[in-house]
Parts: C-alpha cells; structure tokens; sequence
C-alpha cells in the first residue's frame, strides 16, 4: 500500500484496476474494489487501523471495478448512469460468456451481482462530507457516459478512472469519444503542476500522459471515420488495433489480453457510432 502524503491511500496489489482511499477523521471513503470478494474482505482488513469504511465509490461500471462491491455491504456511490447499467445485468456473471480484454473475463461464474448495484447516485455532481473532509464526486464522461471523478480538493488529488490509461490501451466499447476529448482538453488547461492525477489503471500520471492519451483518441476517431467513409462492415474496425496498439509498453504476457481488447472496443464503437453515421 502506498500513501500519497497524508490521507490518501492507494493499493496495486489485486488484478483489475488501482483502488484509493481517502482517510479521514470520520471514516474512509474507498475508490472501486478488488474483482475478488476474497479480496475486497483483504483489503478492508489492511484499511483497519485507518478507520471504518463508510462508503464506496465506482468510477464507473467497468465490470473490474464493481463486480467485487458486492462482498463489501457498504454503501456505493456512482452516476446514475452506473446503476441503470447495472440494473440491466443478470444477477449472475459469466467472464467467458463475452470476453472484452478485461481482468473479469477471467470469472467464471459468480453470483449476487446485484448487491453490488450502487444505491447513491447523481447526475452532475455529490459532495460528501467525512470528518473534516469535502470529497467532490464529479460526472465526467468519456471513457464511458457515465465515468466519474473523485476530486479531493484539500489534497489536490483526482482520482479520473479510465479517463488516462498509459501501460496499455483502455476498453473502447462503452466510450463517448467526444465527451472524452472534451474532458481531456478541460484537464490539460488546469495548473496540473498543483494537481495529483490518479488514473485507475496505472496509479499517478502527468501531463504528458494527458497529451498522450488526446493523440490516441484522436487517432481512433480518424481511423474509424475513415473505415465508415469506406462503407467497411463491423468487423474491419478490429485492423487498426495491432498498429494502435504500438503506442504502448505492453509486457509480452499481457499483450494478446490488450490486443482483444483494443479490438473488441473498437468493433462495438464503431458498429455503434460510425458504422450507420450519416
């Protein structure tokens, strides 16, 4: 466990994404979860001697993130977006039914998905206090029209989600590549000199990660665009992700988990936005 100065907590130890906690006088604030119930109850062991868990916030609905809040019978916090999502989803959970390059794909059967669905949500934005803490929860899509932030101001420290990957490419399937931009465009032009950025995949990012991450985005637009102008079916927006994919430092061992990924994604945007544009 790593402690961003005081009362900021982060964890790299369990498969999926980083988790987070804000420590505070009252109680901790938890930023997603462990995939695994057997480890969520872990780590809610190791937070201890920080205080009581009083709430768990989703970044979004990513299924890495929220499957394992159902071991956890604390309060979750998401947009409303989170919770209309997962309201839809059976109440059991087959990693191997639809793989899209995640780490739950890697689940074979699991149960009680819904005691996981978040029953505090918002639209815009949620402020909680805890002790003498204000903790922002921010609506800022993007990598899906639901993502959020957890903004912690008397820290200076963000928690975007998915909003920056570095290691490797993110899941492009459930992705606003506009409201995306947007956001990033937004966060390049604040001092991030005063502001620590938590990415849910790759822990603290810079700046130029932020750059990297528009670049990339701006070049899946182009090549779909183009794959649509061409009139190309479905399955062609799996062909750019073997170049796409040399932008990043994939491990060897991880890399056909990023490429099925990366093509998935790219083949439900595109059959979703571009395909039938215009």
């Amino acid at each position: 466990m790593r402690e961003l100065g005081t009362g900021i907590l982060l964890e790299n130890k369990y498969p999926g994404v980083r988790l987070g906690a804000v420590v505070t006088s009252d109680g901790l604030l938890l930023i997603d979860s462990p995939i695994r119930i057997e480890d969520g109850r872990e780590w809610l062991a190791a937070l201890g001697p920080r205080g009581r868990a009083r709430y768990l916030a989703a970044l979004d609905y990513h299924p890495d993130r929220v499957l394992g809040a159902r071991g956890l019978d604390l309060p979750i916090v998401a947009h409303d977006g989170t919770r209309q999502v997962m309201s839809n989803w059976s109440d059991t959970f087959k990693g191997n039914t639809a793989p899209i390059g995640a780490e739950a794909d890697r689940l074979k059967r699991i149960t009680g998905v819904r005691r996981a669905i978040p029953e505090l949500t918002f639209s815009h934005e949620m402020l909680i206090h805890l002790g003498d803490e204000e903790i922002h929860l921010r609506h800022r899509p993007g990598p899906t029209p639901a993502s959020i932030w957890v903004e912690v101001p008397s820290h200076r420290v963000i928690f975007i989600g998915d909003t920056v990957s570095v290691a490797e490419p993110p899941y492009l399937g459930e992705a606003d590549l506009e409201a995306w931009q947007d956001t990033l465009e937004g966060l390049r032009q604040r001092t991030l000199r005063k502001v620590t950025l938590i990415s849910a995949r790759d822990g603290v990012v810079r700046a130029e990660d932020v750059a990297a991450m528009v670049r990339f985005l701006r070049k899946i637009h182009g090549r779909l665009e183009r794959l649509a102008a061409k009139g190309l079916p479905v399955e062609a927006a799996a062909g750019p992700a073997r170049s796409l994919l040399e932008g990043f430092r994939v491990p060897a061992s991880r890399r056909d988990q990023a490429l099925l990924r990366l093509q998935t994604g790219l083949v439900r945007l595109y059959g979703r936005v571009y395909r039938n544009a215009g």
